[in-house]
């Protein structure tokens, strides 16, 4: 395969991670290439979708223009698996100081998800690449901002909640990216196999955050 690491250039083009959970193997290789034609760039599939080594096996040979990467990596056991897909990155909704470690020393981008100040610098001093803060709109983006204040060296992704609405306030206040599952994927579109409005749709999100992309 071409491509064989994360690409933060590719990241840093469209830096929204697109949460791919529960959909089939034909869905989510039509959704990848509305990533491509949008110009979104990094593709998480999580392990608790049916066949998720599959999928990413099967968008890493398909796509080495997009990061694919694999989400709700909770364990050693998990890691494995996604990491022998292929996936170029991982997600975790949780602090696991193993799965942490493991990454960290294979030079595989992690982000692992956090809450509380404590376990986002325990995240970060573990060697997180940059730290998802789940869920993010039960805290707000006034709490990334105070988080930020003495944390500012650490990078934060915000999960849970971005939508098209809000996604402009997250960059606002100094997160690096963010995460979306449904609000990015559209389920009415994606259930009608509209792929054109899907592309629109990204196109819509994207440009309310192109001020902050690098």
């Amino acid at each position: 395969m071409s491509n064989d690491r994360f690409s933060w250039d590719l990241f840093n083009k469209a830096p929204i991670v697109g949460i791919v959970r529960g959909y089939d193997e034909t869905i989510v290789s039509k959704i990848a290439d509305s990533f491509l034609a949008s110009g979104l760039t990094t593709i998480e599939v999580t392990m608790n979708t049916d066949n998720a080594t599959k999928i990413i096996g099967n968008l890493r040979q398909k796509h080495s223009n997009l990061n694919i990467g694999a989400g709700t990596v909770c364990n050693i056991e998990d890691l494995d698996q996604a990491l022998s897909a292929g996936s170029q990155f991982i997600v975790t909704p949780i602090i696991n100081e193993a799965v942490i470690e493991k990454c960290v020393s294979k030079n595989i981008p992690v982000f692992p998800g956090a809450y509380t100040p404590s376990e986002i610098y325990k995240a970060y001093s573990l060697g997180a690449s940059a730290v998802k803060v789940f869920p993010a709109t039960q805290l707000g983006t006034q709490y990334i901002k105070d988080v930020l204040a003495p944390l500012n060296k650490i990078k934060l992704l915000p999960t849970g909640g971005v939508t098209k609405e809000n996604i402009k306030s997250f960059f606002e206040v100094g997160a690096i990216g963010v995460g979306m599952g449904s609000s990015l994927l559209n389920k009415t579109y994606i259930n009608a196999g509209d792929f054109n409005k899907l592309i629109t749709h990204f196109n819509e999100i994207k440009e309310e955050i192109n001020d902050f992309i690098i």
